[in-house]
């Protein structure tokens, strides 16, 4: 009997995790920042697909080293942040402007302000990869 009592909790577990799993790459897992996807569309080059998401920075927050497989287009929609791309000088960008991120580039971005900012990313990807690697 305590056996299937053991096998109800493993089960219970299972579908927990499997949940939260599916739930987190809708949040960046970052304090103070929250990413909401707009859309996702196939594109007509085969294979790949366009991911178009709000990402909001809180005053003083971070995302930290990550990169995409496909190429990331940035345009600021308020407030101002600040991109480090690889190892070049970071670049602080204002509300209404733009920035282009070639596929596999390790970047970042923050918020050095009290105010709050906001970018529309869209992710030119192939169909069914992930948006976001995480780098260390």
């Amino acid at each position: 009997m305590e056996t299937k009592k053991q096998k109800t909790w493993v089960i219970i577990a299972i579908i927990v995790l499997g949940i939260i799993a599916f739930l987190v790459p809708n949040q960046i897992a970052a304090q103070g920042v929250k990413r909401i996807d707009l859309q996702k569309h196939d594109l007509s080059t085969p294979g790949k697909e366009m991911v178009q998401a709000r990402i909001d920075f809180e005053g003083h927050s971070a995302f930290g080293k990550h990169s995409h497989p496909g190429e990331e287009v940035i345009y600021v929609v308020e407030g101002s942040l600040e991109y480090q791309i690889e190892d070049e000088k970071p670049v602080t960008l204002k509300a209404g402007e733009v920035l282009f991120i070639p596929a596999g580039v390790v970047h970042s971005a923050k918020n050095n302000t009290n105010a709050k900012a906001s970018e529309l990313a869209t992710y030119i990807i192939e169909k069914g990869k992930p948006i976001l690697v995480m780098k260390k």
